[in-house]
């Protein structure tokens, strides 16, 4: 879970006026209250995304039934100045991550709870990475999310929904793996001046993922600084009717979906960026499944229309990795509908 605090709008700015002690900017800040007056123990489980989903470029994306397992345990702060924290990571991410305050999800819920004029309490946080980190699967996203869920719990008026959407997905950038990482299941997002909207949409009881994960790393950053400034309208129109048809595919049509599926807009223009991963999806897509990027790669996500297509999507998948000599992990995964959940434990 890592990436560099506030890479959207900023740390402060994501989250100055979306606090209720921050309705005044300018207003002197006050003191801290204590966060807690007993210890408190939970488990987080945040779920992998995959956003775009070919047309529906910064708009659309879907949790997977993949997930990040953060163990958090909270009590009273022991000194009266800092906060005592100590973090230990597995899996992905545990030879990089910071092991203090200046983990991610740390330091943005020390960030929220102070705009809200709360200290932060001791923590003590283990994180269980099974996200795949610079795979285009979400991993920042979840671990904004997690900070928001986690901010929530030790918050003594906790964050209302709207909070909730709006910091995550400032701090983000954009919603479109944040919303199904927080709430799970499928959605359609969008941005009307500095606010985030979203709306869920009920896929069809047909609907399948297929996931093929490779070997290597792709940044963000480097994958969406490779796109166009300028678009043609005619490669605009025709993705605004594609992502048109894949709402209806994903919730009523699933048939369509290979229809649904064209993109326009980016993945074509940053086929050099990730070659193979665009192989396989054209590979795909000629033998009849509806592959796309899976947000800024490398990864493929497939949507398939009921069982026997994603079992044949994900042979597909392990031939074609036969044949070229990548390295792909294909695995067929449910859609995530329940997003991030808490559950209390004693400790």
């Amino acid at each position: 879970m890592g990436i560099t605090l506030g890479q959207g709008f900023g740390a402060e700015e994501a989250l100055t006026g979306e606090s209720r002690s921050a309705q005044h900017p300018g207003s002197p800040a006050a003191p801290l209250t204590a966060p807690l007056t007993a210890p408190r123990s939970f488990r987080l489980r945040v779920p992998a995304t995959s956003a775009n989903l070919g047309p529906g470029y910064d708009c659309m994306g879907l949790a997977l039934d993949l997930h990040d397992i953060i163990d958090v345990v909270a009590t009273p702060r022991r000194d009266g100045d800092r906060p005592q924290v100590t973090v230990s990571v597995e899996g992905e991410g545990a030879a990089t991550l910071p092991r203090d305050a200046t983990h991610l999800v740390v330091s943005l819920i020390e960030r929220i709870m102070a705009r809200h004029g709360v200290g932060m309490p001791d923590l003590e946080v283990r994180a269980h990475n099974h996200i795949p980190h610079s795979r285009g699967l979400g991993s920042s996203a979840a671990a904004v999310a997690s900070a928001v869920i986690i901010a929530d719990e030790l918050l003594p008026d906790g964050l209302t929904d709207e909070e909730k959407l709006q910091i995550g997905s400032r701090v983000e950038g954009h919603p479109d793996n944040y919303v199904p990482a927080l709430r799970g299941g499928v959605a359609l997002s969008w941005q009307e001046g500095d606010r985030f909207h979203t709306v869920p949409l009920i896929p069809h009881e047909e609907l399948r993922t297929v996931l093929a994960v490779p070997d290597v790393e792709q940044s963000t950053a480097e994958a969406r600084g490779v796109l166009p400034e300028v678009v043609l309208h005619a490669d605009a129109a025709a993705n605004s009717a594609r992502t048109g048809l894949l709402v209806h595919a994903l919730t009523s049509a699933p048939e369509l979906l290979l229809a649904a599926t064209c993109d326009r807009l980016h993945q074509e223009q940053r086929r050099a960026a990730f070659a193979p991963s665009m192989a396989l999806v054209d590979s795909l897509r000629e033998a009849g499944h509806a592959a796309v990027i899976s947000g800024a790669g490398p990864s493929v996500l497939v949507l398939a229309a009921g069982d026997s297509a994603a079992r044949a999507a994900r042979s597909h998948i392990a031939d074609h990795a036969a044949r070229t000599d990548d390295m792909w992990t294909p695995a067929i995964l449910p859609i995530s509908r329940a997003g991030a959940t808490v559950e209390e434990y004693p400790r």
